[in-house]
């Protein structure tokens, strides 16, 4: 069954933010979008008690808590860790990719410098949650 998400999106880029919302905008999808700067500020809220998210897109490189740290305390927490979560980065160092990989991932997507390959990635990528059955 096709259903509508909630997205935690995690980007310190302003710029791949209004990218992002760009993208979702142009596609028509209507999933309901929660943007925070940094791994810190998506603890708080993950932790506030609020309803969690269908799934997390994480930049790998973000200051205050790189997307690594975050991701290991995410997976950690008995009532976080389930949350499908997929890296949405520029980073291709394998020795990330691998590390994510072993801490529990959901997938790992390099994001394109071609706005059309951007937005096919984020296409496909939410056309598959919105089918998954998620627990």
């Amino acid at each position: 069954m096709i259903k509508l998400l909630n997205i935690l999106f995690i980007e310190d880029d302003i710029i791949e933010g209004i990218k992002f919302n760009r993208v979702l905008s142009q596609l028509g999808l209507k999933h309901q979008l929660i943007e925070v700067n940094n791994g810190e500020e998506a603890l708080e809220l993950l932790q506030s008690g609020g309803d969690l998210p269908d799934i997390i897109l994480l930049d790998l490189n973000m200051p205050k808590m790189n997307g690594i740290e975050f991701l290991r305390i995410l997976k950690n927490d008995e009532s976080l860790k389930k949350i499908p979560t997929i890296i949405f980065t520029t980073s291709n160092n394998q020795k990330d990719i691998l590390e994510c990989y072993k801490i529990g991932i959901a997938g790992y997507l390099i994001k394109p410098l071609k706005y059309e390959d951007y937005q096919t990635i984020v296409k496909k990528t939410l056309d598959y949650w919105t089918v998954n059955e998620l627990t």
